[in-house]
């Protein structure tokens, strides 16, 4: 049993998982490395320490000083877990969509976790980057961590996680299959591989579909943690340093329904409950592993647990909400039963012009058109962030702009949620007459509140005209 004199002392040194359900009928063998097994729960706990010692050692973070980092939280938490055993104070700056149980987590270390939801590029003063670096300089005492561009960032990787792997694999390790993120994970584990091995051993990188790492349009998933999204107004497409892009051998891009079966699968299989972005490595190194030999060994690595996101991927109403499969099929008429197709206009069109091809394509007066910001290439139907609102050719005739035409959504809904769920009867009309429908995590379709919340019939009795009364009898 192994002695530390302190947590910081207990990050690194996690095991290999050999699969045997999960990868029933492939012929490699196929390891993954679970890092939930660091003290703050994932990967980045090597990361953060790294970066921590190495701003201490340069004298960038001194006693006393303030931490500061943007994260969609893992990072965060292995800042905040070594800042409170170093005596330093943590200020994160994330979202509200990293899941409520990394934010709590981040509270529970003493870090003060600030919001910031405002849709607008890296380079905006309102952007989270933006809000922390400006924090930081405003801030006495303070350092800005930069994961996406510290070097002690794969520095961490390339000294503990790729000779783990190695010295576990006992140099039998063929490909190793990892998210990219900030690149540090990745880049440095893959590099300490390749150069031990003459260059043998091929590092996979598993991307969201929509990623631009992977090729992708760069819109938004649902994946927290891995890949690389660009704002539609961005005006330069940045990558981090982090990252070294020479030592990734090959893409694999994974859809966010995909890699949410994958971990999922992974639970009900192996008793091991992996996050999102580990579906994401598992669902591509199982593609990589299906055309490879009884020579080869796969090594995946799963940044975190699912214990962080029980309320999301591992949820049923989550994942009805959001459109996913998973649950068992509602009951009963759905939102789906009553979603229609909708087509798209973008931010850069002119109303006119939109309306003329809107025409062509044979739609009427008040059909529903959404209104999207611009998307080069767009890979699938639009997430959520992607939308401007609603509108119809009757709207966008006359308007200045497809922008200005644009009226806003009701509550999204899930295609298979059921018309008597309290999400769509609670749907109050003053929200918006016209809600977005999602089909795993993307609107495919729309719905008007009136389909949903038919008039209420009035009695037949009631609908009949009343006939004139008797006229009176004799003696009356």
């Amino acid at each position: 049993m192994a002695r530390y004199e302190s947590v910081l002392d207990a990050i690194g040194g996690t095991p290999l998982i050999r699969l045997t359900r999960a990868a029933a009928g492939l012929r490699p063998r196929v390891y993954v490395k679970p890092e939930w097994q660091n003290p703050g729960g994932s990967v980045k706990d090597r990361a953060a320490l790294a970066m921590l010692r190495r701003a201490e050692a340069d004298g960038t973070l001194r006693p006393g000083g303030t931490v500061v980092e943007v994260t969609s939280g893992n990072t965060g938490i292995g800042l905040a877990l070594a800042a409170a055993h170093l005596g330093y104070c943590t200020v994160v700056f994330t979202g509200s969509a990293t899941s409520k149980e990394k934010r709590d987590q981040l509270a529970a270390y003493g870090a003060e976790v600030r919001l910031v939801d405002a849709f607008v590029p890296r380079d905006h003063p309102d952007s989270m980057r933006s809000q922390g670096v400006k924090f930081a300089a405003e801030t006495p005492g303070a350092w800005f961590v930069d994961q996406y561009d510290n070097p002690a960032n794969p520095a961490a990787h390339y000294a503990t996680t790729g000779p783990e792997i190695w010295a576990d694999t006992e140099g039998a390790v063929t490909h190793f299959v990892a998210t990219v993120g900030t690149g540090g994970t990745i880049s440095g584990t893959g590099r300490h591989l390749k150069d031990i091995s003459a260059g043998r051993v091929q590092v996979i990188g598993a991307d969201p579909l929509t990623s631009k790492y992977a090729g992708g349009d760069g819109s938004q998933k649902y994946i927290e943690g891995a890949g690389h999204y660009l704002h539609p107004e961005a005006a330069a497409d940045v990558w981090p340093l982090s990252l070294d892009t020479g030592v990734i051998d090959e893409y694999v891009a994974v859809e966010d329904q995909d890699a949410i079966d994958a971990v999922r699968l992974l639970a009900r299989t192996e008793g091991i409950l992996a996050g999102g972005s580990a579906g994401v490595a598992l669902a591509a190194a199982l593609r990589v592993a299906a055309d490879l030999t009884a020579d080869d060994t796969v090594v995946v690595l799963l940044p975190d647990s699912g214990r962080a996101y029980l309320s999301t991927y591992f949820n049923d109403a989550w994942l009805t909400a959001n459109g996913f499969r998973g649950p068992a099929p509602a009951e009963g008429p759905t939102v789906g039963d009553h979603s229609r197709a909708a087509p798209l206009v973008e931010q850069h069109e002119q109303p006119a012009d939109a309306v003329r091809r809107l025409a062509e394509q044979g739609a009427s007066d008040d059909d529903v058109v959404l209104a999207a910001y611009r998307r080069d290439g767009r890979l699938l139907a639009p997430h959520p962030s992607d939308l401007l609102g609603w509108t119809t050719p009757a709207g966008l005739r006359g308007a200045a702009s497809v922008a200005e035409a644009a009226r806003p959504f009701g509550p999204r809904l899930g295609v298979g949620l059921a018309v008597a769920d309290p999400a769509v009867t609670g749907w109050d009309r003053a929200e918006g007459e016209v809600a977005p429908v999602l089909d795993r995590g993307r609107v495919t379709g729309t719905v008007r509140w009136a389909a949903l919340h038919p008039e209420p019939q009035l009695p037949e009795q009631l609908t009949t005209p009343l006939t004139e009364p008797a006229a009176a009898g004799p003696g009356r």
